[in-house]
């Protein structure tokens, strides 16, 4: 038995059918290849971490704007999530040491106040080290601003974290009396408001460390909110106190040393690289920093062509060449167990050459007079390469302006200088030198796994140092630095 054969006419219709039906079937295949192929948003100096067209960032520059939608994402899942709690105050101001520890320490606290569910922020003091001896860190506190500028981190804050109410932190009792309910508070309880602080380690909230070093980022990182607000509930039920709120604030500090706690990585690629534009070096330093650069440019340029360069005034129209940045940890407060003198210049000068810089121009960072001197003259010898100092490249009022600066604040200004150079060397474990690699990569590689391949290159970036023991080598640090 035979079926009734379709008519001409029929047959061409039902072809054009198909084969209208397989296009449409086709174009949407391609554009769901396109889609899963294509890789997830990356941060370069040709994209930017953000979901629409907005014109790309350099998240590598000091001056980059502060992109707030992945901290704003981290925030708005905390509120929807019920867990804040009112009254709930963290401190941010148990620090110390250097640019890259004062940072760190800052931005580990603010993330540990997020995950507690705190509403309250004072705004972070800082703790400034000695001028006679640069080892001894704990000196008297200064303002945000004696590194960071006050008006960037609560516009930053405010846009990100509506939730979060910021509080001052000078005044009656370092700004304590400025903090909702808190002199009702100390007035029930009789206490000096600073006897109202309490303070933890974050580590012991969460779960067992397994016998892991004390160093070793924290692994609950997960677990740090509800545990903390159950250790909260727990307190108040077994003293009889009442429960935190605007009529009875709680207020946190967090231990010293807490600074590479949270693994960077656990909060995705996006809030990594972007966090730390909470912190923006304050304006006038970085007007210094530039006038740095400008200056070692046309310094750079001109021993490329064969000139001095000494002329500051007579290069001023010279196009920029290109400079080694460099920084040398052998300061007075290194410690002993960190890469000598020796080890650092002779990595320096083996990859300086690698580089094609010999014959250059170096720009180098340190806080040592004597040891900025002595590297310039193995420099010289070896490659041929001009070293300068920031103190070389300014005049006059400029001059006078980086010489009234503290060393941490005058390490600010090599901070953003070596952000700009054309390839930096610096020392693991030196938290500035890893800090500066680590912001450097988001320039030009954008967004990977991770910030930073451990000892690696990044063909912008290179450090001395021994990278064998996670602990004794200081590798937590690489793990829990914030670019």
């Amino acid at each position: 038995m035979t079926g009734k054969r379709p008519s001409p006419r029929r047959a061409t219709v039902l072809a054009i059918c198909v084969i209208t039906l397989f296009v449409v079937w086709y174009k949407q295949l391609l554009s769901a290849l396109s889609q899963t192929s294509r890789p997830a948003t990356v941060i370069t100096s040709h994209s930017n971490p953000r979901p629409d067209d907005s014109p790309p960032v350099d998240l590598s520059s000091a001056r980059a704007p502060f992109i707030s939608w992945p901290l704003r994402r981290l925030c708005t899942e905390q509120v929807e999530s019920e867990v804040t709690v009112p009254g709930l105050v963290f401190l941010c101001d148990n620090n110390s040491g250097g640019p890259g520890n004062i940072r760190n320490y800052i931005l580990t606290c603010v993330r540990y106040a997020i995950e507690a569910g705190a509403t309250g922020l004072q705004i972070p003091r800082i703790r400034t080290r000695s001028t006679s001896d640069k080892a001894d860190l704990f000196k008297e506190y200064q303002p945000l601003s004696y590194m960071f500028s006050e008006e960037h981190f609560r516009d930053a804050m405010g846009d990100a974290c509506p939730h979060i109410s910021l509080f001052p932190s000078d005044g009656e009792g370092g700004g304590l009396g400025a903090i909702p309910g808190m002199k009702a508070k100390a007035a029930r309880e009789g206490l000096p408001l600073e006897r109202m602080v309490r303070q933890i380690t974050p580590k012991q909230f969460g779960g067992r460390r397994g016998g892991c070093d004390s160093r070793d980022p924290h692994r609950y990182t997960d677990r740090f909110g509800f545990a903390f607000r159950e250790w909260t509930r727990d307190t108040v039920a077994e003293l009889g106190l009442r429960p935190p709120s605007w009529e009875n604030p709680m207020l946190v500090r967090l231990s010293w040393g807490v600074l590479w706690d949270w693994p960077v990585v656990r909060d995705g690629a996006e809030v990594a690289a972007t966090f730390g534009g909470l912190l923006r070096i304050r304006e006038d330093i970085l007007e210094l920093a530039d006038r740095i650069v400008q200056s070692i440019k046309r310094l750079a340029a001109s021993e490329a062509e064969g000139g001095s360069g000494d002329d500051d005034e007579a290069g001023k129209d010279r196009p920029g060449g290109r400079f080694l940045g460099i920084h040398l940890r052998t300061e007075e407060d290194a410690l002993s167990q960190w890469p000598t003198y020796e080890n650092q210049s002779k990595g320096y000068l083996l990859a300086a050459e690698k580089q094609r810089f010999r014959g250059g121009v170096a720009y180098l960072a340190s806080g040592s007079e004597k040891e900025t001197i002595r590297f310039g003259k193995d420099a010289r010898v070896h490659l041929s390469l001009k070293v300068k100092s920031k103190y070389d490249l300014v005049r006059g009022q400029e001059l006078e302006k980086l010489k009234s600066l503290s060393w941490d604040q005058q390490a600010l200004v090599d901070f953003a200088v070596l952000l700009k150079s054309d390839y930096f060397l610096g020392v693991s474990p030196s938290s500035f030198s890893i800090n500066v690699a680590l912001k450097r990569h988001l320039q030009k590689e954008g967004l990977h796994t991770r910030p930073w391949k451990l000892g690696a290159s990044d063909k912008r970036s290179w450090l001395v140092g021994q990278y064998s023991s996670y602990w004794d080598d200081w590798l937590f640090m690489f793990d829990g630095m914030w670019p």
